[in-house]
């Protein structure tokens, strides 16, 4: 018994058959069809499975039911540390920011309370400013001023060195909360304890929150912690002994990143995410207060130049 080619047309018995198109390009035409809608489709729309060929819309449609996977501590895995680079970036571009307008500083630096000649004007977070606890924590040492750009590059080296591993361990979202509360603990410490005409910006508020994270991580997973206590004694005593770095805030981003970062990973598993919200609002909620003291206590003082 013979069989009737797919291109037969009326000559062949009178019998005509027409290929088959894609179903998302229906100029091309394809026998091949996905083996779970059954629809035809061109190789561009087909995906290797397990058995056979799938169409793009089914594994979308697959993989929007499918839980992603998360890791140990509730974070989203992910092998890139996008917001790693993000910060990095953040703090490059700020930094170029500096240099072409040198004012930003007179901008963004944290200031307790005091007058700015440059400026002429009342600034400080007693006078409002409170983005300053955070905007203080991108900026860096201009070139020929204080460290210059070494102040950025030690900076955004152990940034690199320390973050990624970090963010694949907590997620993106907790490894930013740690990043940045760990930065407003800095700048709020610096408040509390430093002059209030003193000035302070920089990164290392955050990056010392990351290596108390570290820390916490390293005895929570079992391995060995002394390179990054070392590491961390290591900078005390610099920041300690060496004229005009800002060791409050050092401390306040260490302390601020190692409870913050302690309160994610011991959270019971059962009720991680709500224990982890709320341990991130209470941590900022004290931080609140601390500013609020301040600038009461501050209220009275009298404004001297910045």
């Amino acid at each position: 018994m013979g069989s009737i080619p797919p291109d037969a047309g009326p000559g062949a018995g009178g019998l005509t058959t027409t290929p088959p198109t894609c179903f998302r390009h229906p100029q091309r035409e394809t026998w091949v069809s996905c083996v779970r809608c059954g629809r035809h489709a061109c190789p561009d729309c087909l995906r290797s499975a397990a058995v056979g060929q799938q169409c793009v819309d089914c594994i979308r449609q697959a993989n929007r039911g499918s839980r992603q996977a998360t890791g140990r501590f509730g974070g989203r895995v992910s092998g890139t540390p996008l917001v790693t680079w993000a910060l990095v970036g953040l703090n490059v571009a700020a930094y170029l920011v500096e240099i072409a307008y040198p004012r930003a500083i007179n901008y963004g630096a944290l200031v307790g309370q005091a007058y700015d000649p440059t400026l002429r004007e009342n600034v400080g977070v007693a006078f409002g400013d409170l983005y300053r606890l955070i905007s203080s924590a991108f900026l860096h040492d201009p070139p020929g001023s204080g460290l210059g750009i070494l102040h950025i590059v030690f900076n955004m080296w152990a940034l690199i060195v320390v973050g990624p591993a970090i963010e694949r361990l907590l997620g993106w979202a907790r490894f930013l909360a740690v990043y940045l509360v760990s930065a407003l603990g800095g700048g709020v410490l610096f408040y509390l304890l430093a002059s209030p005409a003193a000035g302070a910006f920089g990164a290392s508020g955050a990056v010392f929150g990351l290596f108390g994270a570290w820390f916490v991580l390293s005895r929570r997973l079992r391995v060995d912690a002394r390179m990054v206590i070392g590491l961390i004694v290591i900078n005390l005593v610099i920041s300690f002994t060496v004229p005009g770095i800002a060791w409050q805030a050092h401390i306040g981003g260490l302390v601020t990143g190692a409870a913050l970062t302690a309160a994610y990973v011991y959270a019971p598993p059962r009720h991680r995410v709500p224990v982890q919200a709320g341990a991130t609002l209470t941590l900022l909620a004290l931080l609140a207060l601390g500013v609020v003291l301040r600038d009461q206590a501050l209220a009275q003082s009298v404004v001297i130049r910045f």
